[in-house]
Parts: structure tokens; C-alpha cells; sequence
């Protein structure tokens, strides 16, 4: 039996390493398993999911010019049907205009809409950099001041 993209095959698990197994298939040909054809699930250490001598049912992904030929345990593996509603992202619920956004619970405690919370930040931040600048000027001499 020839060993082609597609086939369904059975091997004997030889080696494993941080990025995969390697399985012995019919005919003395090698083939590795990579770490994410391994499960649906993420894999975090190959030893979780196989042992050295395992037998394994793996389908033939790819077959390249040098003879290395990729697997798959997970294409093998029944994967959950998905019901299209499923798949789908939740849909948002429409947001009310711009000036009906506050609640009226926020209205009645008077907590600040995001603009008065902006022109706050403006006028406390330009405050500070007043602040700032008279501070440093002071220490260079101050503004127009002559040096000697």
C-alpha cells in the first residue's frame, strides 16, 4: 500500500520529541506528527497524549519532494457540528444616540459625563504644566531675566 496525501494509515509511535512524534508506517517509512496535529486541543507536551510503542491511526497530510511525509491524529477525530447560530458572533444590541447614552440614574446622582470629565483633565492637566514651567524657570533664572 502506497503511502499518499489523503490515506488513512497505521504506525507504531518511535520517538517523541518537544515539537512532535515520529511514527513508524507500513513499509519502513517515517512520518512526524506535529505538536498541533496532535489534538483539537492545545498541546502543551506530546507525552500527555502518546507514549513510545502506541499505536496510532493517522492520516497522510503531505508527502514532500525528500520523502518527509507530515500526519495528522486530530483530521481523524470527529470534530462537534457547529450549528451556523453558533458560529456566529453575538449580535450587539443598537446603542442609544449620543446624548441618551447617561442613565438616568447617573443623571440623578450627578455623576459627570465623559466631556466634563474631559474638560476637567484639560483644565487640571494645563494647571500642572503652569505649575511646572514656573517651577523650572524659576531655577534657570526665570523668564527674561538677564544672566551675567
Amino acid at each position: 500500500m502506497a503511502i499518499e496525501v489523503g490515506s488513512v494509515v497505521e504506525g507504531i509511535v518511535t520517538g517523541i520529541t518537544n515539537f512532535g512524534a515520529f511514527v513508524e508506517l507500513p513499509e519502513g517509512k517515517t512520518g512526524l506528527i506535529h505538536i498541533s496535529e496532535v489534538a483539537d486541543v492545545y498541546v502543551n507536551d506530546v507525552h500527555d497524549f502518546l507514549r513510545e510503542r502506541d499505536t496510532v491511526k493517522v492520516k497522510v497530510l503531505t508527502v514532500d519532494d525528500r520523502g518527509k511525509i507530515g500526519l495528522s491524529i486530530k483530521a481523524l477525530q470527529d470534530k462537534p457540528a457547529v450549528s451556523a447560530q453558533a458560529a456566529a458572533p453575538p449580535a450587539r444590541p443598537p446603542r442609544p444616540p449620543r446624548d441618551l447614552r447617561r442613565t438616568a440614574a447617573s443623571r440623578q446622582m450627578g455623576s459627570p459625563s465623559f466631556e466634563d470629565k474631559l474638560s476637567r483633565f484639560l483644565k487640571d492637566s494645563d494647571e500642572r504644566l503652569t505649575d511646572l514651567r514656573r517651577k523650572t524657570d524659576s531655577k534657570r533664572g526665570g523668564r527674561g531675566s538677564r544672566r551675567g
